[in-house]
């Protein structure tokens, strides 16, 4: 075994093109360092359906320059093998430390495959890249990212010519496509002959910002902005001056692009402690509302000052808000979120006459459904110009919460004051979720495998009525690695995270409210329900 890993360290190394990979690598070698070759080289980086993402490093369980190259010459294999080998590869990148060579790098592959290439003309938010691929006419996308991972992780993310990342069975067609790929010196990489993009397609996207917000709507709302050391800070500033908004205050510590994140633990600001700073900046300048991208400025966080405290509003409150918002102005089209978000929006939706659909968990699902106006996922994830950019989209979504804070701002209310009234229309709908990190992988599958032989049949006292294994699939969707619950005013549903090493286990109870005097009593029932769910599905599953 032991040879066999050196042999395979020491052939990696004979083909990597990076001086620093090639230094780290070299240096394990010589260490005799076992351990750490082998947790590098006990495997490879899977290619799925968030393409690849992993902590930077040498070997083939790391993201470097050579994984990335057998991903871009495998999707470009894929891309030829499906008739489309004179097609345009639009490519775009984040701040993150090595993004730019990872980028053109696929430039230099696509080239040489071929295809012709397109690269962003600087490091931007995602949707930017969304939007150029249906905008530019091209076969396919790559986002360099790892957006709201930590700093010493990378991404690779795959979208096809529909401007929608890919899904099944493109994503196992590509890692086919990688896996027959025997040595980096068999894939051509010249120095050139990729087009750098200049400003039009930031010009056209930007542009295309304005069509989310109504005409002649109020533009009043003054916001607090973080882009939280990622892509966002230009664009959303752009976007907002354009809009006639009032000039965000900058949370200036983490206004530019910074690899390292040097304010926050963790780059996403559903972490705790990531908003410490954009709170104190709106503590000194009492704003509207906190606004939040996340590093590659595809999520949108939002904040509100609640009873004298500024406090995150959880990604289905913003959701169903933005709903609302998109009924009241006459939306039309089909309203969608994935199974792990609010069931408000389908009542949402419902009573205003619009369709609705559920998917499985991703943007890469929701993107997907036909006829679709507006979708979301609880992660802070909202997609409200599917026409533009068929993913989650930050700045448009920013833009769109501020106009609607900017009307309620003129009626003398809030976006707390409008959940009020949503609670009271529907009932109260209140999510949590139970998240748990971990560093052995097995205690997820332990966790999942003690659910699905010993099912909870009640949770928080209340029964379980209906206990799927959505392996199987169901009617609406296509088979996923989770479990779900129906309970008599709840909902409970168990998945393993795509892009971390975490179980996710996402809650939802529903308590009815006749009347905005009942919301304080509903809303302590509705906490107390959700701490004994969570204290009980902790127990059932182990963890």
């Amino acid at each position: 075994m032991h040879d066999d890993l050196l042999a395979r360290a020491k052939a990696w190394l004979a083909e990597d093109p990076d001086a620093e990979t090639r230094d780290e690598l070299a240096g394990l070698i010589d260490a005799g360092d076992v351990t750490e070759l082998a947790a590098r080289f006990g495997g490879t980086l899977q290619f799925g359906t968030a393409g690849l993402r992993g902590e930077l490093g040498a070997g083939p369980m790391r993201m470097n320059r050579s994984v990335v190259i057998r991903a871009a010459a495998g999707l470009a294999a894929y891309l030829k093998k499906q008739g489309e080998g004179d097609g345009l590869v639009v490519i775009g990148y984040d701040a993150r430390h090595k993004s730019a060579d990872f980028a053109r790098d696929t430039a230099a592959v696509m080239t040489g495959a071929g295809l012709r290439a397109a690269v962003l003309p600087r490091p931007l938010p995602t949707p930017v890249l969304a939007y150029a691929i249906r905008h530019l006419g091209a076969v396919a996308g790559v986002e360099v990212t790892a957006s709201h991972n930590p700093p010493r992780d990378n991404g690779y993310k795959v979208y096809l010519g529909d401007g929608s990342q890919i899904v099944p069975p493109a994503d196992a067609g590509i890692a086919a496509e990688i896996d027959a790929i025997s040595s980096l010196h068999d894939v051509p990489r010249p120095d050139g002959g990729w087009e750098t993009l200049g400003d039009a397609v930031l010009n056209a996207y930007l542009a295309r910002t304005d069509a989310v917000l109504a005409d002649g709507s109020p533009r009043t709302a003054r916001t607090v902005y973080t882009a939280m050391h990622g892509v966002g800070k230009d664009v959303l500033l752009a976007a907002f001056a354009r809009a006639g908004f009032p000039e965000p205050v900058l949370v200036a510590e983490q206004a530019e692009p910074d690899p390292d994140f040097p304010t926050v633990s963790f780059p996403n600001p559903e972490e705790p402690g990531a908003m410490d700073l954009a709170f104190a900046r709106a503590r000194e300048t009492d704003p509207d509302l906190v606004v939040a991208n996340d590093p590659d400025a595809d999520r949108c966080a939002v904040a509100v000052k609640d009873a004298g405290r500024w406090r995150m509003l959880r990604g289905d409150e913003v959701g169903s808000l933005l709903a609302a918002h998109l009924v009241r102005r006459g939306a039309t089209g089909t309203f969608a979120e994935s199974i792990v978000s609010s069931s408000l929006l389908g009542r949402i939706a419902g009573k205003a006459g619009l369709p609705y659909e559920e998917t499985l968990t991703g943007f890469k699902w929701i993107a997907r459904v036909e006829g679709l106006r507006y979708g979301y996922e609880e992660a802070l994830g909202y997609c409200v110009d599917p026409d533009g950019v068929r993913d989650k989209d930050g700045i448009t979504a920013a833009l769109l919460v501020t106009e609607l804070a900017s009307e309620l701002k003129e009626e003398g209310r809030t976006l707390l004051d409008l959940l009020d009234d949503l609670a009271v229309e529907h009932g109260l709908h209140a999510t949590d979720q139970l998240s748990v990190r971990v560093q052995d992988l097995s205690v997820i599958a332990d966790a999942m495998r003690r659910l699905r032989e010993q099912p909870p049949t009640e949770l928080a006292g209340l029964a379980v009525t209906n206990a799927e294994d959505l392996t199987k699939g169901t009617a609406e969707l296509p088979p996923t690695d989770g479990l779900r619950y129906t309970l008599d005013g709840a909902r409970v549903i168990v998945r393993p995270s795509g892009t971390e090493p975490k179980l996710k286990c996402y809650l939802e109870v529903v308590v009815p409210v006749a009347a905005h005097a009942d919301l304080p009593a509903a809303r302590a029932r509705a906490a107390e329900l959700l701490g004994a769910i969570k204290r009980d599905l902790s127990a059932a599953a182990g963890i």
